[in-house]
C-alpha cells in the first residue's frame, strides 16, 4: 500500500509513530510522511535540523514532508495554539501542494494532540476521495480542558463541534484504550467505525544486553525508581514530590530518578530545592530512545503517574508498554483504564490518582520486598505485555484494517 502518514510529531521527536512507520515500511509498504518542523519538547527548533534541513527527508525507509510551524515554545498555552493552528494550516497547503504529484491509497493521522491536525488529512480526501484512518491518542476537547489550556466552556464546545466534524469525514476510527471507545462516540454517530488499537513497546525496550548508564549505577545502597517521560501537568508531580518528602523521613535510602523534560520541569526544579528532596529526587533531563534501555535495566522499580480527570481515566500512558518490556515491577498512581492494566498485569502495586500517602506506602512495600519477588512482577509485567500489546500482531492487524478500506 501506498500510506500517506499525517502526524505533527515525528523523528527526531521521540513518538510511537516512529516505529510504526519503520515496521509498515519494512513489510513493503510505500510510507511518506507529512509533518512539521522538529521542536518537540524544548519549544524550539532543533539546531541540527536548522543547520542540514535535507538530513531529515528520510527516515529508515520512510520519506519525509515537512512543513514550517510556529514553535510549541515552554509554558504559554497561547504559544502552544498557535503552534497547533499552524501545523493544520501548513500542512493544508503547503504540504498538501508538496504532495501533488504523488498517489496514495489511504490516509493515517497519528492524533496526538492536537485533533486539528487531521483537517490536512480530511482535505486530501475531499480533494482525491481516498480513506482516512484516524488513530485517537488523545481525546479532545475533554485533554485540553483537563491540563488547563482551554478553560472556556464556549470555546470547549466549539472544539467539540470541530472533533465531531473531523470524526464525521474519517472511514476509520481507532482509539489507545477499551476507555477511548465510549469518549470517542461522544462525537461521531457511527459508532461502527470505532476500534480499539492500543499502543505497544518498541523492540528496543526488550533488550536486555545494554550498557547501564554510569549516573544511576554508581548510586549504591539505595532503592532507585525511574519515571520517564513528559514533566508536565497531566502527570500530578506535585503527588509525585508530596509522596518523596514523606519518604526522605524513611530509614530505607529511596531516590527517585526523573528522565525527561516538558512544561513543568522548572516548577519540579524549584520544588526540589525548597523542600530539601536533592539528595532524594535527581533531575538527569533527556535522553535518546535508544539510551533508556540502561537506565530502565538500572532501576528498582519504574512509575507512571496520572492526574485525577476524567479523561486521563481513560488513557493507557505509552510508557506502561515500555515499562512491561523491561521486566520491572511498576508503581503506579493512576485511575481507570492503566490502573485496569497493570492490575490485571499483577505487576506492581496501584494508587488512585492524587493519593501521594498511598505511593509512598507502596514504594515503601515494594522497597522491602526481596529480589525474586520484584523479579515475579516484572516476568509478570512481560507476559501481560507479549498478550495484549504484541507489537508483531497489532501492526498485522492495522495493516488488515487499512487494506480493507483501500478504495481500488
Amino acid at each position: 500500500m501506498r500510506i500517506l502518514v499525517v502526524t505533527q510529531y515525528f523523528w527526531p521527536e521521540n513518538f510511537r509513530i516512529n516505529d510504526l512507520c519503520v515496521e509498515l515500511a519494512k513489510r513493503g509498504h510505500e510510507i511518506t510522511v507529512l509533518t512539521g518542523e522538529p521542536n518537540y519538547p524544548d519549544g524550539v527548533i532543533f539546531d541540527d535540523y536548522n543547520i542540514t534541513p535535507s538530513a531529515y527527508n528520510q527516515f529508515q525507509g520512510c520519506d519525509i514532508v515537512r512543513v514550517p510551524i510556529i514553535p510549541r515554545g515552554k509554558g504559554s498555552s497561547f504559544q502552544l495554539i498557535l503552534n497547533y493552528i499552524s501545523f493544520a494550516f501548513s500542512a493544508s497547503l503547503i504540504g498538501l501542494f508538496r504532495l501533488r504529484k504523488k498517489k496514495f491509497d489511504v490516509v493515517f493521522v497519528c492524533q496526538l494532540s492536537p485533533a486539528t491536525l487531521a483537517l490536512p488529512a480530511i482535505l486530501y480526501k475531499k480533494l482525491y476521495k481516498i480513506p482516512v484512518v484516524m488513530w485517537v491518542l488523545d481525546l479532545w476537547p475533554e485533554s485540553l480542558e483537563a491540563v488547563g489550556i482551554v478553560k472556556s466552556p464556549r470555546l470547549l464546545s466549539l472544539v467539540g463541534k470541530l472533533v465531531f466534524f473531523i470524526y464525521s469525514n474519517c472511514d476509520l476510527i481507532l482509539g489507545q484504550s477499551k476507555a477511548f471507545i465510549e469518549g470517542i462516540g461522544r462525537y461521531c454517530e457511527d459508532k461502527s467505525k470505532i476500534h480499539y488499537f492500543p499502543s505497544w513497546s518498541e523492540d528496543i525496550f526488550s533488550n536486555n544486553s545494554v550498557t547501564k548508564i554510569k549516573d544511576i549505577s554508581c548510586f549504591e545502597d539505595c532503592f532507585k525508581i525511574v519515571f520517564a517521560g513528559n514533566i508536565g501537568d497531566a502527570q500530578d508531580f506535585p503527588s509525585i514530590l508530596k509522596a518523596m518528602e514523606i519518604l526522605k523521613l524513611n530509614k530505607i535510602n529511596i531516590k527517585l530518578f526523573l528522565i525527561g523534560d516538558g512544561r513543568k520541569l522548572s516548577w519540579v526544579k524549584e520544588q526540589v530545592v525548597q523542600n530539601g528532596l536533592g539528595h532524594h529526587v535527581y533531575l538527569l533531563g533527556r535522553f535518546p530512545i535508544e539510551m533508556m534501555p540502561s537506565f530502565y535495566n538500572s532501576a528498582d522499580a519504574l512509575l507512571v503517574t496520572l492526574k485525577a480527570s476524567k479523561i486521563f481515566s481513560m488513557t493507557i500512558p505509552g510508557k506502561v508498554q515500555s515499562y512491561m518490556a523491561a521486566r520491572k515491577p511498576i508503581i503506579a498512581m493512576l485511575d481507570g483504564e492503566g490502573a485496569r492494566v497493570l492490575k490485571e498485569a499483577q505487576c506492581g502495586s496501584v494508587s488512585n490518582s492524587g493519593d501521594f500517602n498511598h505511593l509512598a506506602q507502596s514504594i515503601v512495600t515494594m522497597a522491602q520486598l526481596t529480589h525474586n519477588e520484584r523479579e515475579e512482577l516484572g516476568f509478570n509485567a512481560n507476559q501481560f505485555l507479549v498478550k495484549e500489546f504484541d507489537r508483531a500482531e497489532l501492526i498485522t492487524k492495522l495493516e488488515l484494517k487499512l487494506s480493507s478500506l483501500v478504495w481500488f
